[in-house]
């Protein structure tokens, strides 16, 4: 175990995380707002901190895959307890706890909060909770990837570690330009969707707080009935992206190099089947509450969006549809979206490959000589993908089962267990009846919290670098 590169590695994502505080901290200065002080002693901590962490470069650079997860998992522990410190010393969220739960919502992109009123933070904190949908989006080790001093397979391992899906592959021969593309991409369609909302009428603060969050999926937004208020336009342009920042990013890569039958492969166009059939069951079952087929379209596109995209963003209180409507955003809440992309969840692609396998399994029943090979778009999938997507799937439900057992001792309805536990562990924020998209999560206890923030850290790094953490053998030279 390489822990002196560990340690090196920590120390720039404390570097980058004061750069990134230097966001809000300018918006403290625009604003006049006391909470410069607490922006200023927090970039200082995180400088000085990641410093003494960098300040020396080990001779031995290598890590492999047991380093990179553990990196991985670190890094978003340590990044998460110092960007809580700037909502304890500011008193926005006096709690650590309840901060510490706050931030890991925010950079996991989960959108889960324990704020009842949170019109009344200053609005560095706003931004610091919007940026960090963004910085964690996709992915706070992709971004720095390029300017991190490593080489060779070192940054493959940490991006497999970070990002989404059942296999990472680089789309181009550089890893470094492959997070420097995507990134790119990342940041253009945020731009998009700023300019657009700022011609929705949005003010340039709110405009971009919403594009931050709807660029990472995560879904804090700046006012406590959420994006109720907001005019047909501007909900149409944000369901419209988190569509988009559902898709596999590497799918618009090959887009945009004019590969447009490989862009549109077997994920993507199952994502938007699940999409259109959810909007049009739910349509149709919610079309009497509303009297207007345009406006059930539009609340159920919408909500299915934010959902499916695990954004949670709500315009209507969708706990107060009917149980068929609630049970299939409980549904999509699940499958979650494309791999590659900035959603949570499951991943279409890991269900297709389950669905293939068990239909493999079932064909070798009925002819058991016949060789048959599980292929997405032409492409054989690999026994070790399977396998991995096998293993993926039962880690899911251990954690799954072992959270809700957990949660139960707070004595809630079931309800509302399983989908804070859902919700959580999917990266979606808003789940039904206590936690439903008009409530929060700060009545919870202590003990329940801290589960919730695990399953946030967990679902959002893909279940492995956290329990490699409890792994005896990690920690072995």
């Amino acid at each position: 175990m390489n822990f002196k590169m560990i340690r090196y590695t920590i120390g720039f994502i404390l570097i980058f995380e004061a750069l990134f505080m230097c966001i809000p901290a300018l918006t403290a200065l625009i604003y006049s707002e006391r909470a410069i002080w607490s922006w200023l002693i927090c970039i200082t901590l995180c400088l000085i901190t990641g410093k003494l962490l960098a300040l020396k470069k080990p001779q031995n650079t290598t890590l492999y895959a047991k380093e990179g997860y553990l990196i991985v998992a670190l890094s978003w522990i340590v990044l998460s307890l110092f960007g809580a410190f700037p909502f304890i010393i500011s008193g926005a969220i006096p709690s650590f706890i309840d901060a510490l739960f706050e931030t890991v919502s925010g950079f996991t992109t989960t959108g889960s909060s324990i704020l009842s009123d949170v019109e009344s933070l200053p609005r560095s904190m706003l931004m610091w909770r919007s940026f960090s949908h963004w910085v964690g989006g996709m992915g706070v080790l992709v971004f720095i990837i390029a300017f991190l001093p490593l080489s060779g397979g070192n940054n493959m391992h940490l991006m497999k570690a970070e990002s989404t899906g059942p296999s990472v592959n680089k789309i181009v021969p550089r890893v470094k330009k492959t997070a420097l593309i995507l990134y790119t991409i990342y940041f253009s369609f945020t731009i998009v969707e700023f300019i657009l909302l700022l011609f929705g009428g949005l003010d340039a603060f709110e405009a971009i707080n919403i594009a931050f969050a709807t660029a990472g999926t995560g879904g804090f937004a700046i006012h406590n009935n959420s994006l109720g208020d907001y005019s047909s336009y501007l909900q149409i342009v944000i369901t419209v992206f988190m569509l988009l920042f559902s898709i596999n990013f590497g799918s618009y890569f090959l887009l945009f190099t004019g590969k447009i039958k490989e862009s549109f492969n077997c994920e993507v166009r199952c994502f938007l089947l699940i999409f259109i059939t959810a909007v049009s069951c739910i349509s149709i079952n919610i079309y009497n509450m509303y009297g207007n087929l345009g406006e059930a379209i539009r609340n159920s596109a919408f909500t299915v969006s934010s959902i499916i995209s695990t954004t949670g963003f709500s315009t209507v209180d969708f706990d107060k549809w009917p149980e068929f409507s609630q049970t299939i955003v409980v549904l999509v809440m699940f499958t979650g979206s494309c791999a590659g992309s900035t959603a949570g969840g499951i991943k279409i692609s890991r269900i297709l490959i389950l669905i293939k396998g068990i239909s493999k399994e079932l064909l070798s029943m009925i002819h058991p000589n016949q060789i048959k090979k599980i292929t997405i778009d032409k492409k054989t999938i690999e026994h070790e993908t399977v396998r991995s997507v096998n293993v993926y799937i039962v880690c899911y439900l251990l954690i799954f089962t072992a959270s809700i057992i957990i949660v139960s001792f707070e004595d809630y309805d079931l309800i509302t267990n399983f989908t804070a536990v859902a919700s959580n562990l999917n990266n979606v924020g808003p789940g039904l009846a206590k936690v439903g998209p008009t409530c929060n999560f700060g009545f919870l206890s202590v003990p329940t919290k801290l589960v919730l923030i695990f399953d946030m850290l967990a679902g959002r790094l893909e279940l492995y670098p956290m329990l490699i953490l409890f792994n005896r053998h990690t920690w072995k030279k």
